[in-house]
């Protein structure tokens, strides 16, 4: 015996656009799987800053070459009473300077990576990108006696890939919020303006002590003087993400931010 199955035709016409909205879907979500994060919330991503009310900054420095411009920034901050700063440090800067680590480290302030080779590390390999922060670390290591685990990348350059690679090798990468651009001697009343003006409560702050920036230990003091008038207190990058949930920013597989060592590395190198 023959059946037939008798379809009303509007529940056809509801099943046939919700088959259609499927479709169209997930071909939205397969062009855009590269920037669709809330599928996967366990994205690496660079730190900027943390969300909070306290008044509490980071100061961190940048050293990749030169020996003239740590030692006085030394200065400044155990003259002005701060005791917890970052700086992130180039390896072969290390193994050059290993007195001025000794130094930084005795003072008390915080060591992180800024990699092996001044390099844009998304234009690397992976293989290379492990290796360089590999080796990094291992100089680091050796001259501290402490692995570090805050990472700084050469160039302030990253794709998706190298925040991958620097997690599985328990790296946070950290950026910054507030440029002071002590890196293009823009002088130093420019500087403690910039910084300043922009500074808010969770800031990472970008400063250097390579030999090449020639300003910052004389625009610091006044930097320190009124953001303290302000109400800020200065913390470790570290303390900074310890005291609250960290905002991390997600990238896409191109080059971020234009640093000062894009600017200066082949020339300073």
């Amino acid at each position: 015996m023959n059946m037939f199955y008798v379809m009303n035709g509007k529940k056809l016409k509801r099943y046939f656009f919700i088959v259609i909205a499927l479709v169209f879907s997930v071909g939205i979500i397969y062009a855009e799987r590269d920037n669709i994060t809330v599928f996967a919330p366990q994205q690496p991503a660079a730190i900027y800053s943390v969300p909070t009310d306290k008044k509490v900054v980071a100061l961190t420095f940048d050293i990749s070459w030169g020996d003239k411009r740590a030692e006085p920034i030394l200065e400044v901050l155990k003259e002005k009473g701060i005791k917890q700063a970052t700086f992130f440090l180039s390896s072969p800067w290390s193994q050059a300077h290993p007195e001025l680590v000794k130094k930084i480290q005795e003072a008390g302030y915080e060591i992180g990576s800024h990699g092996h080779k001044h390099d844009f590390y998304s234009k690397l390999s992976d293989e290379e990108i492990r290796k360089q922060i590999q080796t990094a670390h291992t100089i680091l290591s050796d001259i501290t006696g402490k692995q570090p685990n805050l990472i700084r990348l050469p160039n302030g350059d990253f794709d998706k890939r190298v925040l991958r690679i620097a997690e599985e090798l328990q790296y946070r990468v950290i950026q910054w919020d507030t440029d002071s651009m002590d890196w293009m001697n823009i002088g130093t009343e420019k500087i403690i303006n910039r910084v300043v003006s922009r500074t808010h409560p969770g800031d990472i702050i970008l400063m250097h002590a390579s030999d090449t920036v020639t300003q910052t230990h004389e625009a610091l003091p006044s930097i320190i003087d009124q953001l303290r008038g302000e109400g800020y207190e200065f913390v470790s990058v570290t303390q900074l993400i310890t005291q609250t949930e960290t905002e991390g920013s997600a990238v896409q597989d191109k080059q971020s931010q234009t640093t000062p060592e894009k600017q200066l590395s082949s020339a300073a190198q």
